[in-house]
């Protein structure tokens, strides 16, 4: 099950080299996951007031081309491994058919009270299968 996000490149997001800086490839993943969840009926708001909360332990990106100003993009979310407290989201941003980056993200779900980890919530591993 993978989501698509479009995304159009704004011009505060490239760099004086003209393509998009590194930083915001984060950013554009948050916003589709957000997205992502959105499309599966759930809030992020709404779930940490739940006390459902996660957040990325770790982050792998791999550039194959760049993406400049103006540019329309898809940002493409594709879940994977679930475990019992974490769970892989891969990304791959593609400019047309040209796959322009691809990434892996761990994100470990968190108590709400500063407690530390806790198992995914079934409401979140749900949307993640």
């Amino acid at each position: 099950m993978t989501y698509v996000q479009p995304w159009q490149v704004r011009y505060y997001e490239a760099d004086q080299q003209g393509v998009v800086f590194n930083a915001w490839y984060l950013a554009w993943f948050d916003e589709a996951f957000t997205a992502f969840l959105r499309d599966k009926g759930l809030s992020v708001f709404e779930m940490a007031n739940q006390g459902i909360n996660f957040q990325l332990v770790h982050s792998e990106i791999d550039w194959i081309s760049g993406v400049r100003f103006g540019d329309e993009v898809s940002i493409a979310v594709q879940p994977a491994r679930i475990g019992t407290t974490s769970f892989d989201v891969h990304y791959t941003v593609l400019r047309e058919d040209l796959v322009t980056c691809t990434a892996k993200i761990v994100y470990v779900s968190i108590s709400s009270d500063g407690a530390g980890k806790q198992p995914v919530a079934p409401v979140l591993r749900k949307a993640l299968t």
